[in-house]
């Protein structure tokens, strides 16, 4: 923990910040604020695609690829990690989450973008792209070794990222479930779900990509819509307390011992948790997107990047907002200085419904869980497969279950923390072919726009 603790404060040091809010603010220049200009057009795009037939051989629909993309970015992040940063960043965190979904929807726009632009065909016909693809075909061949560390850190982050911290925080989820209803939650029993649920996931990856964009289909929109609900259900219920929200927010991104009490004081501090929770919660910067976007079947690679638009939307600037309100609105004290995890937002919806809505919540959790898992697993393995050939994935899907099976014993600290650093690490090489392709963002937005392709 020592050990990580220093890492991560290096990685999420000012230079990381500074990259991350500089390339977003880059890429709105020079493409005129497309996050803004863009969106209405994304949504339209989104109604009319959302039936198309996914079954082709010529990739995957837009909406398809936006679900998978969505099932690991929308994850127990989005309940987990935005308590964690109001813990220890206070609620002024919540601020840099916003500035980061802000900028992180353009980020994601540009990722989507290139990786439509650079994707190739794989053995089996389908596209392959992302980060590692982008490298080796739009820039140099001395920047390609960026390429092959993105896909190290991308093995790696499959393991902690989008798969440990889930499950973990699942395991924490089905606890306090057991716990309301009066039973108590054994290692042992920890273990056995842990090992039920790696042979779960290791069915869904077996069946290859398409069944994991399935499964994402299925399980996001359903999980997404039932928490929306329960959101607004808290916030009719504490009315009144939604303006002090919002004021703790504001005030506590510049001035948090202010509305914490001096429990957190630094508003540096603030500023680090919230980024850092930011990108783990949309990964805009890390590139992993296009992984998932690279497979749509799309005319121009610019109506590939509507739908990153909308997968930033969704995650950050809905649920998250949604997770950061309720915890907010609902009264319960909120424990700065230590990160809870997952209890802190089913205790804040337990606070208004009572303790029955933990069986409900812990249902959705499951389904953003599982969700995350799917889709990081997808990712690893595309990583894999770039570094050591396409026969890699049964070898990927063992070393999976192994993880799953981890990440329901391991410490929920140690765990977080290690999320942390490795997407920190992981942003770096994706960020710098980012900023050596703003020219071709720009080329490739302006091509679109001169065809007004619809």
């Amino acid at each position: 923990m020592a050990f990580l603790q220093k890492l991560n404060n290096i990685i999420w040091g000012v230079p990381t910040l500074i990259l991350i809010l500089g390339i977003g603010i880059a890429l709105t220049a020079v493409t005129r604020f497309a996050q803004f200009r863009f969106l209405p057009r994304a949504f339209g795009m989104f109604l009319r695609h959302k039936n198309d037939d996914d079954e082709t051989n010529n990739g995957e629909s837009p909406i398809r690829a936006l679900c998978t993309a969505l099932a690991a970015t929308v994850g127990t992040g989005n309940l987990a990690g935005v308590a964690g940063a109001i813990a220890i960043g206070g609620p002024g965190a919540v601020f840099w989450i916003w500035a980061c979904g802000i900028f992180g929807m353009i980020t994601k726009f540009a990722e989507a973008v290139l990786a439509v632009h650079y994707r190739v065909k794989g053995e089996k016909g389908e596209y392959l792209g992302g980060p590692m693809y982008v490298i080796t075909l739009g820039m140099p061949k001395k920047y390609h070794s960026l390429a092959y560390i993105y896909c190290i850190f991308g093995i790696v982050a499959a393991f902690g990222v989008g798969n440990a911290t889930q499950i973990n925080t699942l395991i924490g989820g089905i606890n306090s479930m057991c716990a309301y209803m009066g039973y108590a939650c054994t290692d042992l029993m920890n273990l056995l779900m842990g090992i039920g649920m790696a042979i779960l996931v290791s069915i869904l990856f077996l069946g290859g990509a398409k069944r994991v964009g399935a499964a994402a289909e299925t399980l996001i929109p359903f999980a997404s819509v039932l928490y929306v609900v329960m959101g607004i259900g808290v916030f009719i219920c504490r009315f009144e307390a939604i303006p002090k929200a919002f004021e703790a927010i504001f005030a506590g991104a510049f001035s948090p011992n202010a509305v914490t009490g001096g429990m957190v004081g630094s508003a540096m501090i603030t500023l680090r948790i919230g980024a850092s929770r930011g990108v783990f919660t949309n990964e805009a910067g890390m590139g992993t997107a296009g992984i998932a976007h690279a497979a749509a079947k799309v005319v121009h690679p610019v109506e590939q990047g509507f739908m990153g638009l909308i997968e930033v939307f969704v995650d950050t600037l809905i649920i998250c907002t949604i997770t950061a309100l309720v915890i907010l609105c609902s009264g319960v004290p909120i424990p700065y200085g230590e990160d809870t995890g997952i209890i802190l937002t089913l205790e804040a919806f337990s606070g208004v419904y009572g303790g029955w809505v933990t069986i409900l919540l812990t249902g959705t959790l499951c389904c953003f869980a599982f969700a995350t898992v799917l889709g990081w697993g997808l990712y690893g393995a595309r990583c894999a497969q770039f570094l050591f050939g396409e026969q890699t994935w049964s070898v990927f899907v063992i070393i999976q279950a192994v993880a799953v099976v981890l990440g329901s014993i391991l410490d929920t600290g140690t765990i977080w923390l290690f999320a942390d650093t490795i997407n920190g690490l992981m942003a770096i090489p994706n960020l710098l072919s980012l900023f050596y392709l703003l020219p071709k963002v720009r080329y490739i937005v302006k091509d679109f726009e001169k065809e007004r392709i619809t």
